[in-house]
């Protein structure tokens, strides 16, 4: 009843680690899955090492978390150890990994697609950090011309299903949306982090976070990604994972009826701990029974209708 297809690649159920949150090493990626999640996105990592930002790095502020990692990365070699740890084959249901990569420019995306195909189901670009170093993220994102440069590169280097994650901090989404698909890619991610945005400590009078400003994440941003998804699934015909404040069962269906084809859970994870995907999965199942839905697929796209 909770399976669902995603560019070809079926899912135990539509909920996925999003990127970011217990990605960084095999055995938290393998615990996630154990704990009932259909799939998990590492955290992006690039081609070369690089150290991020300083800490601190993250802060709590109402509706969420603001953060500034600097994506941070070992390099690709480095993980590609933990990618081979990811236990991917299990006789009892579908494990999904999804690695998550970043880079400047359209050849290293090409280069870190061809190292990792063969270790994960699905390869998710990260255009949209809002407070990435060196040229990455949002800098790449809010152009739609390179945004379709480097999925058309990265495309052409792999033979997995190509995943853009975009970024809201943009006028129109569905222009980079459209760009996106012009270069092929397979599927499209909404949303990343908002912002950047920002936190004092009055006592000190010193930003929060070492790099000042970092994305925000949380319930607090779940209208504009829940308004990104039904914006994209009008002006694309490529799937779409949802992603943005879910915490809750009520939370997914509303991404599933604006138009995502799976859901991606990060904040929620901190905020319910590793039992989150388990609990909404069971109650997402008493919901359908409820309401007579017999798939996923019923779902999807109900609010347009």
């Amino acid at each position: 009843m909770l399976k669902t297809e995603l560019c070809g690649v079926e899912f135990e159920n539509p909920l996925i680690l999003a990127g970011g949150i217990m990605g960084s090493t095999a055995s938290s990626l393998n615990w996630i899955l154990d704990c009932g999640a259909g799939g998990v996105v590492t955290k992006s990592f690039s081609k070369k090492p690089n150290k991020g930002y300083k800490n601190p790095t993250t802060a709590e502020v109402e509706g969420g978390i603001i953060n500034a990692i600097g994506l941070s990365s070992p390099g690709v070699d480095l993980f590609k150890e933990e990618l081979k740890l990811i236990k991917r084959k299990d006789e009892n249901r579908a494990r999904i990994a999804i690695a998550s990569i970043y880079g400047s420019n359209p050849e290293e995306f090409s280069y870190l697609s061809k190292e990792v195909e063969g270790l994960v189901d699905m390869i998710e670009l990260n255009v949209s950090c809002p407070h990435a170093m060196s040229g990455c993220g949002a800098a790449i994102g809010q152009d739609p011309n390179l945004t379709e440069k480097i999925v058309k590169a990265t495309k052409k280097s792999s033979s997995i299903p190509i995943i853009a994650k975009l970024t809201p901090n943009v006028t129109d989404i569905n222009e980079i949306a459209i760009a996106a698909e012009k270069g092929g890619a397979d599927a499209i991610t909404l949303i990343n982090s908002l912002g950047p945005g920002m936190k004092i400590n009055i006592e000190t009078g010193v930003p929060i976070l070492s790099n000042k400003f970092g994305g925000m994440s949380g319930p607090a941003i779940k209208p504009i990604a829940l308004r990104c998804v039904w914006d994209v699934y009008e002006s694309c015909n490529i799937p779409i994972m949802g992603v943005g404040g879910i915490i809750t069962c009520e939370d997914v269906v509303e991404f599933l009826y604006a138009g995502a084809t799976a859901v991606q859970i990060g904040t929620g994870v901190m905020y319910e701990g590793v039992k989150i995907f388990s609990k909404i999965a069971a109650d997402l199942k008493k919901f359908m029974i409820k309401n007579g839905f017999e798939s996923i697929e019923d779902m999807i796209g109900y609010s347009h209708e």
